[in-house]
């Protein structure tokens, strides 16, 4: 599929991920940097001539993301980093954030499922307030690559699914409901085939909505499901396009009890998130957007007292 015109963009990093954001660039795309692929253009993205592109996919391992970024976006580059966006502490992330406003670069952290047609239409209902107040939300995001996690030098490491999925969980949580605090803890969290944790359940309740997001690498199934039950009524997912067929269902509640009208649109497509996440990058681009990574800045927080937590509790390193 072509890329939007415009901008030339270098891929950091031929991974799973790597491959997908280089085939969504298509003739954007000037070449692959990595330093172990084969079919690499580059090894380093110092390598890379400054002239020959303007911004880059970095689909790296967490720990390399912080140097590249600062060579990047201190050379004025604009930058699409695949989640999460993790550092040693949030001073780090402030000073990415000055650098790339200092250069009028983009930093730009991927979450796709922002842009899975349910969970838009999930924000959208919120945001009229046809739903009234928000009880609850509970979320499950299952996989089966615990294998292939488990198989990999760095990916079954530290708190495993816990950043992993739950970073997704949590960025999908903020998207949908706005300000939800950072009191989250725990529920459970377990290394059933893994040295890192594959399964978890993370808890959030100090203000409503009351979330509960389950995320695991042992579903035989690849599934995701949602449940927000909320004062008029509740409305539900079932699945991404990607696994689908995908059903969004609204419920209206009949008071004081009775069958409840219910609207659903059901998808059975190819996954759009890439290309739209892509379309929406070069926009930042177009528009000249101001970097801002207080949403980072919040997941960073969240994420690096759970993952604390996933480790102590499972002796993971």
């Amino acid at each position: 599929m072509s890329g939007v015109s415009g901008v030339k963009i270098v891929v950091i990093g031929h991974g799973v991920q790597g491959r997908k954001r280089l085939r969504i660039a298509d003739t954007d795309a000037v070449g692959i940097v990595d330093p172990v692929a084969a079919g690499a253009n580059w090894r380093d993205i110092a390598e890379v001539p400054l002239d020959l592109y303007d911004a880059a996919a970095v689909c790296t391992p967490d720990a390399a993301k912080p140097k590249i970024l600062r060579y990047l976006l201190g050379h004025g580059k604009h930058v699409m980093v695949e989640k999460p966006l993790q550092v040693a502490d949030a001073g780090e992330l402030r000073e990415l954030e000055a650098l790339a406003q200092a250069n009028g670069a983009v930093c730009y952290t991927a979450y796709n499922h922002r842009f899975e047609p349910h969970f838009v239409r999930m924000r959208d209902l919120v945001q009229s307030g046809r739903l009234g107040k928000i009880y609850r939300c509970r979320m499950f995001y299952g996989n089966g690559t615990a294998r292939l996690v488990r198989d990999s030098a760095w990916r079954d490491t530290g708190a495993g699914v816990v950043p992993d999925l739950g970073s997704h969980l949590l960025d999908t949580a903020r998207f949908w409901f706005g300000d939800i605090g950072e009191a989250f803890r725990l529920a459970s969290v377990d290394c059933f085939e893994n040295r890192a944790p594959d399964h978890a359940v993370i808890i959030g309740g100090a203000q409503l909505p009351a979330l509960e997001l389950e995320m695991t690498l042992l579903s035989w199934r690849n599934h995701f499901t949602c449940d927000v039950f909320a004062e008029h009524g509740s409305a539900h997912i079932e699945s991404l396009c990607k696994w689908g067929p995908a059903t969004f269902t609204v419920r209206r509640r009949v008071l004081p009890s009775g069958t409840p009208p219910t609207e659903s649109v059901t998808l059975t497509e190819a996954d759009p998130t890439w290309v739209l996440e892509y379309e929406h990058f070069k926009g930042l681009i177009a528009s000249r957007a101001r970097t801002d990574l207080s949403g980072d800045l919040w997941l960073h927080r969240v994420l690096d007292g759970l993952s604390a937590e996933a480790q102590a509790r499972t002796g993971a390193r």
